[in-house]
């Protein structure tokens, strides 16, 4: 399952994010998005758990819980829009 985790602190790393929902379970990705021309986080970020029953507890377990001092937003992730490409100037 994939998992949206919002109002993520801009410190909070791939590692830290991996680490906070391996207490649920087996973590295959955690990725926090950056933006591509700043280089800071975004803040929010995804997670992959290959077994739902484990990322359901996970979402349970985590949603509006403090993560480097701000409460997270923790839901399944919704399936990607494809949307036409901006160009960039």
């Amino acid at each position: 399952m994939n998992i949206y985790v919002g109002n993520l602190a801009y410190s909070v790393t791939d590692d830290e994010l991996r680490e906070t929902f391996s207490a649920f379970g087996e973590v295959e990705r955690a990725s926090v998005i950056m933006d591509r021309d700043t280089g800071r986080s975004k803040g929010f970020g995804f997670v992959e758990m290959p077994d739902d029953s484990q990322a359901k507890a996970a979402i349970e377990g985590l949603n509006e819980k403090d993560l480097s001092g701000r409460a997270i937003r923790v839901n399944e992730a919704k399936p990607r829009e494809d949307r036409p490409r901006r160009p960039r100037y």
